[in-house]
């Protein structure tokens, strides 16, 4: 075997390291490119609840005054709490991708919370390494660059992630030899969950490998 495509679980590494010790491990580009989007959500969700601690701080300020108390509504009729709830799924797309409504909402939220929109630029420039890169030595400079505008943001989540990077640097470049993934793997896997969830569990195995080889042979 020449070529083995894996996730950065060090069991595994430890395991096709044993097994095929000539062969290169690549580290899949989509556990990679997730890290950062998960990374961007841990910055969104940070001031989601920042946003909800103020509203129920001003809710009792108002109680206490007896007034009513009436959260702020932005142009496009959602509130801070509703905006940042939201902008969920629009932060995994590429602006070029988003709706009408989500680049309005886009713009706000950036407007708001540029250091959202900071980790949101990080998050495309790393997927530009893999998108725009034709070689190794290709990939390690823009990855060298990616490293130098993470350490200017100051964002705790993504200078984790690029610790992590770091930590996989050997196999993330490995990609680059014939951009392989296994994508078609993960897509079969969650096939099978969503099988097997369907059947609420499995009792019998036997039975659920003869309907799983029937239904996907």
């Amino acid at each position: 075997m020449q070529e083995v495509t894996l996730d950065m679980s060090g069991s595994l590494n430890l395991a096709v390291k044993r097994c095929f010790p000539n062969a290169h491990r690549v580290t899949d580009r989509f556990h990679v490119q997730q890290l950062a989007f998960d990374a961007v959500q841990e910055t969104r969700i940070h001031y989601r609840w920042e946003a909800l601690e103020q509203e129920n701080l001003s809710y009792e300020q108002a109680r206490k005054l007896q007034q009513t108390y009436h959260p702020e509504v932005l142009p496009n009729g959602d509130t801070l709490k509703q905006l940042l709830a939201r902008s969920r799924y629009l932060l995994f797309k590429h602006h070029r991708l988003w709706t009408r409504e989500q680049q309005q909402r886009g713009e706000l939220l950036f407007t708001r919370y540029p250091v959202i929109q900071k980790a949101y630029q990080l998050s495309l420039r790393l997927g530009e390494v893999y998108r725009l890169s034709t070689c190794k030595e290709q990939a390690f400079k823009k990855l060298a660059l990616w490293y130098n505008d993470v350490e200017e943001a100051g964002l705790a989540s993504f200078r984790t992630l690029a610790r992590t990077i770091q930590n996989h640097y050997l196999g993330i470049l490995n990609f680059f030899n014939n951009r392989a993934t296994n994508a078609a793997a993960e897509s079969f896997n969650a096939k099978v969950k969503a099988f097997r969830n369907s059947m609420r569990g499995v009792r019998d195995i036997q039975f659920f490998l003869f309907r799983l080889a029937k239904l996907y042979a």
